[in-house]
């Protein structure tokens, strides 16, 4: 041993000498040194006997041990340099610096950031935000926005945050902003106005577009006449497909499809008679009239058609636009598809806040008493609801005070009774939505919904009848509770199923007064039945 390190000691003392008078081939002579020892290493291992180098190839062992690469080390120092989101990035920080961004832009007024910050993201997305400011930064932001943008966000705010941006622009802007947006957005805009600014607006716009928007104010707001954009590509029949490109090329910029080429009659009285697809008339002979390749099967609705059944057209037909006629058969104009999706997403929150009682317009941001304008009505007439459940109680009071234990459980079947009508209901409100509902062709899944709650009513029953027999030591009150069960249910699935359908025919919305009726019906029917059945067995309840 000591004998390795005092030749340890002097291969460094020569090494280093050899490196003081060669110092430009250093790190090639330790690789020749390090490849000299290993393979004298490897020698000595197969002939089992220690191994002796000549001086000159013996490196220095430390030397050695600490050129070998640390892999370990590496991955350490490797790991310290990636930069991961954990790090120093807070997600939920990170959204509310995004949301406050906007608003410092706005305190600093600096258009030229504001601009950058809107052209970073999409026109959607910058509504979002738009949606948190308050009124004192919406009132600054059409200062700082040119009217391109201000176009485009107009296009796609709602109808509140369009009041709201409408409200701080003069009318020059809004004018200015008109001629680059469709009809149908006009109206939506102009509708939300005082009628004393609307008439001015209209009495500076240009004869033609003045003519235009007047007809569709005339429209109620959910028909296919308010939703509708008179900016379409309409050509005689007679036309042919050279004819109708060259048209096409002139006006497709002002319009809002030119997929779909709608195609009326000769006699200038534009009837449409049918429709050519942009793919067909570029593939088609230049001299082909435009007749001889149209679709002379049209589906188009009349403008007075209720937003939704044209949005069941559309999604039936799986269309991209439909044309609205007049009775005579005239096209007076096109619903395209992004519009049928607003309508789409608008009926579906009307129809969940109805179930609820509620109205659509109310938000997180509605007032106090507006609030309470719009729910109280229907908590008023649930509330006579509830005197008509409550009566029916009184009418059993006798019995109730002999069996102290049937004020505690019939609360039990009244409320699995609504809960069980609900589900019905919502299936039946579904099905409504989605088209006609006949009972007539019907009838089979309204017996399906009373022998469910056969079904629903026995599995619920035997349970609840279980435990309350075992709670209060008699079986005779838990078979009260599941005859009362199976009955209740019954209830609810036959009010369930006629209620909405009902209510459809009366041309009511199903959603808005439906649950009124079943939870009434299920609360009634089901302390009758429950308390009634515990009169006929009151001598073997008490």
């Amino acid at each position: 041993m000591d004998k390795l390190k005092k030749q340890d000691t002097e291969l460094v003392s020569d090494q280093k000498t050899k490196d003081a008078e060669n110092p430009v081939n250093n790190d090639e002579a330790a690789i020749a040194s390090r490849r000299a020892f290993l393979k004298a290493q490897a020698e000595a291992m197969e002939e089992d006997q220690e191994p002796e180098f000549p001086e000159e190839s013996k490196p220095n062992l430390t030397d050695l041990i600490e050129s070998i690469p640390d892999e370990n080390k590496k991955d350490n120092e490797d790991r310290n340099l990636i930069h991961t989101d954990s790090d120093d990035f807070d997600e939920t920080a990170a959204e509310d610096e995004d949301e406050d961004e906007l608003e410092d832009l706005i305190d600093e007024g600096n258009k030229q950031d504001i601009s950058e910050y809107y052209e970073d993201m999409q026109p959607a997305d910058f509504v979002e935000e738009i949606d948190d400011l308050d009124d004192e930064d919406i009132e600054k932001l059409p200062e700082l926005l040119n009217t391109e943008q201000l176009t485009e966000i107009m296009e796609e705010a709602d109808d509140d945050t369009r009041q709201r941006i409408g409200d701080h622009l003069p009318d020059d802007t809004l004018l200015e902003m008109f001629e680059d947006m469709s009809k149908d957005d006009i109206v939506d805009i102009l509708g939300e106005m005082e009628i004393a600014r609307r008439k001015r607006l209209l009495n500076r716009m240009k004869s033609g577009d003045r003519k235009i928007i007047h007809t569709l104010l005339q429209y109620p707001d959910d028909s296919a006449g308010g939703i509708m954009t008179t900016e379409y590509i309409a050509l005689r029949e007679d036309r042919t497909c050279a004819e109708a490109l060259d048209t096409i090329r002139d006006i497709g910029p002002k319009t809002e499809v030119i997929e779909t080429i709608y195609v009326t009659d000769e006699d200038r009285l534009k009837k449409l008679v049918g429709t050519v697809d942009l793919r067909d008339l570029l593939s088609s002979p230049r001299n082909t009239k435009l007749c001889d390749i149209m679709d002379d099967q049209v589906v188009s609705v009349e403008p007075e058609v209720d937003q939704e059944e044209v949005a069941q057209v559309v999604s039936k037909y799986d269309l991209q636009a439909i044309p609205v006629v007049s009775s005579k058969g005239s096209i007076l104009g096109i619903i395209t598809v992004d519009d049928i999706i607003d309508v789409i997403n608008e009926e579906h929150d009307e129809d969940i806040a109805h179930l609820g009682g509620t109205s659509a317009e109310e938000g997180l941001d509605t007032t106090l008493w507006e609030s309470a304008r719009l729910r109280l009505p229907w908590l008023l007439v649930n509330l006579l609801t509830a005197f008509l459940a409550s009566f029916t109680v009184k009418v059993f009071e006798s019995t109730i005070a002999q069996v102290v234990a049937l004020s505690a459980t019939m609360t039990i079947v009244s409320g699995m009774g609504g809960n069980a009508g609900t589900q019905t209901m919502s299936v039946m409100v579904r099905e409504l939505s989605n088209g006609d509902v006949d009972f007539k062709e019907n009838w089979k899944s309204f017996v399906k919904e009373i022998f469910l709650g056969v079904v629903d009513g026995a599995a619920t029953g035997l349970v609840t009848g279980i435990i309350v027999s075992l709670v209060y030591g008699n079986a005779f009150l838990g078979l009260i509770i599941f005859l009362a069960m199976i009955g209740n249910l019954m209830v609810s699935g036959i009010f369930g199923f006629l209620v909405p359908l009902i209510l459809d025919k009366l041309h009511a919305d199903p959603a808005l007064a439906s649950s009124i009726f079943v939870t009434t019906a299920t609360d009634v029917l089901g302390f009758f039945i429950f308390l009634g059945l515990a009169d006929l067995f009151l001598p073997f309840l008490t």
